[in-house]
């Protein structure tokens, strides 16, 4: 496909989301709050149509830019099927519950809504763990892989599509079931379909550890984006499993919304190769400031606890004192600088440790360097801290001689 017609493809399919997810945020603000799906945090709506719009977003910059990389082609479908599924089921819910039969169609829109999604997320996961970064396998045997997900994503969607009963996103009927004896075969199909694409995304996973092992340069630190991402989308699937009551289901909710926010914007400056070897800053300041969080937190709540408990011991009053909190952020507020500089160096220690042995020799060098007059062994000194620090092939050093003065031209 030539340039220009894969960037009007391209853009072509994130305008159409881009039409899709407004309609579909008009629809949700006209309609009232439903029972069925629960209180949304405030700003929720706008947090996720920048997560169904981010999808398109990005893989139309990457097949605009790189068409030969499937990657980008990926994510426009990808994210269209998400917009689409997000539009019929804020069409349905519209037109079955706020302005019952004012809009047409809205049983089957509820009916697509119910199928679309699930089956092309897991698609998606399984094609962008076996393709990424340079949109090829990496070999012919993990064809398998990719014809295993994608007949396992159609069994389990054709299944669900035609199941009889009432429709997982909405309290009707499946216009479309199907029972008697088809659908108890739809349903055996259905779970055979859901075991090919659990065993693809197993395979795909460890595809992608195969080539990060292996991976050098540019495709290694193109791999740190990639699983960055993932590890952000777990840390937001495990935060929303711990806070998903009370006021904390709030912080749940965006947490899991960013970590899958993050996957595209990742992998989109990984291909792109925009700004690449900074993951390895991200990942250390992510690393620290995620420990630095937690520990802190930890200790906040630990004290305001155990003051509490000593406090009730002691007076028999139930309401704390003001000042019991006042000191324990005053005692974090103290503990933050010296706590994240022993995080840093633990972390350096033992995660970044060729890099951290390499900066203790040039502070050791430049130490040296301040007291050292001796030419001859400050330059020994130097090829010993290139050799350690670089570890060059080889290392050498030419000085330049000195340039003779015109006084000392000058005949006596």
């Amino acid at each position: 496909m030539r340039s220009r017609a894969a960037s009007w493809l391209a853009w072509s399919l994130w305008a159409i989301s881009l039409v899709l997810i407004a309609f579909g945020g008009l629809l949700d603000f006209l309609t009232p709050p439903l029972q069925m799906r629960g209180n949304s945090p405030p700003g929720s709506a706008i947090l996720f149509g920048a997560l169904l719009l981010a999808f398109p977003t990005v893989g139309a910059l990457v097949a605009s830019r790189r068409p030969e990389n499937p990657i980008g082609w990926i994510f426009c479908c990808g994210g269209l099927v998400n917009v689409v599924q997000d539009f019929a089921l804020r069409y349905a819910d519209y037109t079955l519950y706020a302005q019952h039969g004012v809009l047409p169609g809205g049983r089957y829109m509820a009916w697509i809504s119910s199928w679309v999604g699930s089956p092309s997320l897991m698609l998606l996961a399984v094609l962008l763990f076996l393709l990424f970064p340079n949109g090829r396998l990496p070999s012919r045997r993990w064809r398998a892989v990719v014809w295993m997900a994608v007949g396992g994503s159609a069994i389990v969607a054709l299944a669900v599509a035609l199941r009889p009963g009432a429709l997982d996103t909405h309290s009707i009927a499946n216009p479309l079931g199907i029972g008697g004896s088809i659908g108890g075969v739809l349903r055996v199909l259905g779970s055979v379909g859901g075991a090919l694409i659990v065993v693809s995304l197993l395979a795909s996973v460890t595809s992608l550890i195969v080539r990060l092992r292996g991976a050098r340069g540019d495709e290694r630190q193109q791999l740190k984006w990639f699983v960055y991402a993932a590890a952000l989308m777990v840390c937001g699937i495990a935060g929303s499993l711990v806070f998903s009551t009370g006021r904390a289901s709030s912080i749940a909710f965006f947490m899991i919304l960013l970590g899958f926010m993050s996957l595209p914007i990742c992998t989109g400056i990984a291909i792109l190769r925009y700004r690449l070897y900074e993951i390895d800053i991200i990942i250390n300041r992510t690393l620290v400031y995620g420990a630095l969080t937690g520990i802190l937190a930890l200790m906040y709540l630990g004290g305001v606890t155990a003051t509490q408990t000593l406090f009730r011991v002691l007076t028999g009053q139930e309401q704390q004192p003001q000042l019991a909190i006042v000191v324990s952020t005053l005692v974090i507020a103290a503990l933050f600088n010296p706590l994240r500089r022993s995080i840093q160096s633990f972390v350096d220690r033992r995660f970044y440790r060729n890099k951290y042995d390499a900066r203790k020799t040039l502070e050791a060098f430049s130490t040296r360097l301040r007291d050292e007059t001796d030419l001859g062994r400050l330059g020994d000194e130097m090829v010993g801290v290139v050799r350690e620090t670089i570890q060059p092939a080889h290392v050498g050093l030419w000085l330049r001689p000195d340039k003779p003065s015109k006084k000392d031209d000058v005949p006596g």
